[in-house]
């Protein structure tokens, strides 16, 4: 049985055991640190999960400013910060190399219009499909 568009998509419930506090930390001139401390339900800290740090830049392509999100392996703010050139240049050009594979890949499909091909005459393409100049 075939389901409808609207029940496939996933239902925006928060998942009550994945709550976190987000701090979030700037110079104001190049980027946002952002620490993800886990908590329970009641807003406690949760100990038996680890905090996680996410580094987040911008940088202007052709299509505008575009956003660029990645981890940070880090204890403290000091090391979060101290790390933070390093994984944006590595997610930067990562995501140069993603874009570029998405141009390529576009640059390479075909497409068929809407109807298909029209049907091709007997004994196939006038002119026998060359060129001819007038």
């Amino acid at each position: 049985m075939a389901t409808r568009p609207e029940e496939r998509m996933m239902e925006p419930d928060m998942n009550p055991a994945d709550l976190w506090i987000e701090e979030v930390y700037t110079d104001r001139r190049i980027g946002t640190l952002r620490k993800l401390t886990p908590v329970k339900g009641d807003g406690e800290r949760d100990d038996s999960r680890d905090v996680q740090w996410v580094g987040e830049t911008q940088v202007l392509s052709q299509l505008g400013t575009l956003p660029i999100t990645f981890p940070l392996e880090a204890e403290t703010l000091e090391e979060a910060a101290k790390k933070f050139g390093g994984e944006a240049k590595k997610a930067i050009e990562r995501t140069v190399r993603e874009l570029q594979e998405m141009r390529r890949q576009a640059a390479s499909s075909i497409v068929i219009p809407q109807g298909g091909l029209p049907p091709m005459p007997p004994g196939g393409v006038p002119g026998g499909g060359k060129i001819q100049i007038p």
